[in-house]
């Protein structure tokens, strides 16, 4: 069992920047997968960003690309998503999950809202 608790949402300024945090209590944090999903208002969730367990490998949506960066630290059991140059399309509650390498078992969080003013 993974329990998975965001923070570092908030109201920010188009334009402006936002650090995410995704704190992990459980079982190995470096086996598992982690990803950042996004869900506006009215909308499907979709994919934001992904990190394999040693955080070499990053994977970005094209709408963050250049904007958003994905780490983690292992020692901390910490996912992070340093959100720059942020627009209003980017409002949406963000969720950390993490994938479990063995069994493929998906943990999600409760998720933090993001809230881009224009």
């Amino acid at each position: 069992q993974v329990q998975l608790v965001e923070s570092g949402g908030g109201l920010v300024q188009a334009g402006g920047s936002l650090r995410l945090s995704c704190a992990a209590s459980g079982r190995t944090f470096s086996r598992y997968r982690m990803s950042w999903f996004r869900q506006a208002p009215g909308k499907e969730r979709e994919f934001v960003a992904a990190l394999s367990w040693s955080g070499d490998s990053t994977y970005y949506a094209d709408s963050v690309k250049g904007r958003f960066t994905i780490s983690r630290d292992n020692a901390k059991n910490t996912m992070y998503l340093q959100m720059n140059s942020l627009k209003p399309e980017d409002t949406a509650v963000y969720v950390c999950a993490a994938a479990d390498s063995n069994t493929g078992y998906v943990y999600w969080g409760q998720g933090t809202q993001v809230t881009v003013s224009s």
